[in-house]
């Protein structure tokens, strides 16, 4: 009885493959290199993690500001009306002081960062490694 009841099954269709629409005109074959008879030379190509090595120690052993001051600028000044009504002038002399402090604050809390990453036996900074290094700092620090 079990026979006949498996030979009245339909066998399950499989669905058909849509044949691809034909490109209006053909991609242009990339070779491996330059072409015949021009000397160009490949750019250097550097391992993962080599490059962003370079950048840190590049950027260490600078001392330019890392923000243009324009952006800065016009944040400083956004921010500043939101809290008073008036028109503040600034002078230009303020604004870098006050770039300097921002920044030195900024990569001194990436820093703090950075360290909760490693504790957690991360490489990846997390917005809560931020968040921790501003809690261990206190409310004095911000």
């Amino acid at each position: 009885m079990r026979g006949q009841g498996s030979a009245r099954r339909r066998k399950a269709s499989t669905p058909r493959r849509r044949t691809p629409l034909p490109s209006p005109s053909p991609a242009p074959k990339r070779t491996g290199g330059p072409p015949a008879g021009s000397p160009q030379k490949r750019k250097k190509r550097y391992r993962p993690g080599t490059r962003a090595l370079m950048e840190i120690r590049k950027y260490q052993k600078s001392t330019e500001l890392l923000l243009r001051k324009g952006p800065f600028s016009r944040v400083v000044r956004e921010v500043c009306q939101t809290f008073s009504k008036l028109h503040l002038r600034w002078q230009a002399m303020a604004l870098l002081a006050l770039q300097e402090a921002s920044e030195a604050f900024l990569v001194r809390l990436f820093s703090d960062a950075n360290l909760c990453a490693i504790h957690a036996k991360r490489v990846t900074l997390y917005p809560r490694d931020l968040q921790l290094a501003r809690r261990i700092r206190g409310v004095e620090a911000l």
